[in-house]
């Protein structure tokens, strides 16, 4: 049992034993204050909830330290939160102690991050601060999480953002823009629906090409390539169990790939996607030298304007949606300054969207999509994949323009025969 003595101050000392049977005390400027106070703290005790008032003291920095060598995960996510760590919540929060992060506090710093960040930069940033937290909860340094309630920034797109391409648009603009040797990766993320990692992981072995009109045609995922701290290094297994498949390759991801094998002549088990010197590209330099570029050169991204011989006006706008422009005597320099000015753009990532948008909006069923994208939720490719396309008025109208005995409007009758108890025959 605790009790409650006066010191020689005038003021009242609480002392209780913690569950270890350790001698702990607190003092109060009233004896009704320490009553209350020892009361609370003993029915912690009894209940298992008790957090050492003490505990809370240890910063932040020194506990986030423990905290991330203890965690068990893959490379690439151990590296994320590194760099978050470092760059974010370390400057912030580095010095406090923990008991002393309060709600309060927390939404200050979310708040000013929402200013100069991204939401999804700021709701990533808030996810690893609230998991340190939720073991300190365990770990009774803390009695509660002060990141539980913290608005975060909205994640709504912007209006008027640019949509995914159609594969129409992959194959009149962006392919014929992109340098022959890296055509074939593009190929896959927009026809095949595939991750930089899985591109990047493919070999020749899991390529089939038959010899035949192509039709069956398919590329199986069973590794990826990850990128940590500027060094690549093979994962022999993809992100999820779903993630391992194989998908249909299109006709002009096929032909991508034949002129590729033809001009690199490789062994089965070579790698199909490399840098010109065999090596696994590094997803920077091919977004800074290839990717941007070819987005500029597409029309996709600024626009370079012919204006005499040898000057070419080149014109962007920067992240304010500030407009410049500035002329060169060679376009091969306009394409560069707007690939490195320019802001927005399409993401290499973007072709994956487009690919789930593509068959999404041609009829293909959202089951068969999420297998070929190697979603495990069919929620996922919905929301997070697909788009509204921009001829929707057409597709909806199309709907409505279908002729009059078409499945939506024929009467019973005409289905008297097409299964029993109700059943219909699928078309």
């Amino acid at each position: 049992m605790g009790h409650i003595v006066k010191t020689p101050s005038g003021t009242f000392r609480a002392n209780w034993r913690d569950p270890a049977g350790r001698q702990k005390a607190k003092t109060f400027r009233t004896r009704k204050e320490a009553a209350a106070y020892l009361a609370a703290t003993e029915t912690t005790v009894s209940q298992g909830t008790y957090v050492d008032p003490t505990a809370g003291k240890t910063r932040f920095g020194t506990y986030a330290e423990r905290w991330l060598a203890s965690r068990s995960v893959e490379a690439t996510t151990l590296a994320a939160w590194t760099s978050r760590l470092k760059a974010r919540l370390l400057p912030q929060w580095g010095a406090w102690s923990v008991a002393r992060i309060d709600h309060l506090a927390v939404q200050e710093w979310v708040t000013l991050m929402g200013r100069e960040l991204s939401p999804a930069t700021v709701a990533s940033c808030h996810s690893l601060l609230s998991s340190i937290l939720v073991t300190a909860v365990r770990g009774r340094l803390i009695a509660f999480n002060p990141c539980e309630g913290v608005r975060l920034p909205s994640q709504r797109k912007r209006a008027g953002g640019q949509l995914p391409l159609t594969f129409d648009q992959v194959t009149e603009l962006l392919l014929p823009s992109t340098p022959e040797w890296h055509r074939p990766v593009v190929a896959a993320a927009a026809g095949a629906g595939l991750r930089w990692g899985e591109c990047l992981g493919l070999r020749w072995t899991d390529i089939d090409l038959p010899d035949d009109d192509g039709q069956d045609a398919t590329l199986t995922v069973r590794r990826v390539v990850i990128e940590v701290n500027g060094h690549s290094a093979d994962k022999p297994y993809p992100k999820t169990a779903q993630s391992r498949r194989t998908v249909p390759v299109p006709p002009f991801l096929r032909a991508e790939l034949v002129r590729h094998r033809e001009r690199t002549n490789p062994d089965a088990t070579d790698r199909v996607f490399t840098n010109q010197v065999g090596d696994p590209m590094l997803r920077s330099n091919f977004r800074r030298q290839v990717w941007r570029p070819s987005l500029v050169r597409a029309g996709l991204l600024g626009i370079i304007t012919e204006t005499g011989p040898h000057r070419f006006r080149a014109a962007w706008r920067d992240k304010e949606a500030a407009e410049w422009a500035t002329e060169f005597t060679t376009h091969r320099d306009a394409v560069a300054h707007v690939a490195v000015k320019a802001s927005g753009g399409l993401r290499f990532h973007d072709l994956r969207h487009g690919y789930a948008t593509g068959l999404i909006s041609s009829g293909v069923p959202v089951n068969v999509v999420q297998a070929v994208m190697g979603h495990e939720q069919a929620s996922t490719t919905l929301n997070r994949y697909t788009h509204t396309p921009a001829d929707f008025h057409r597709l909806v109208r199309g709907v409505f323009a279908a002729p009059a005995d078409d499945s939506l409007t024929a009467d019973d009758s005409d289905r008297s025969n097409e299964g029993d108890e109700g059943e219909e025959k699928v078309p």
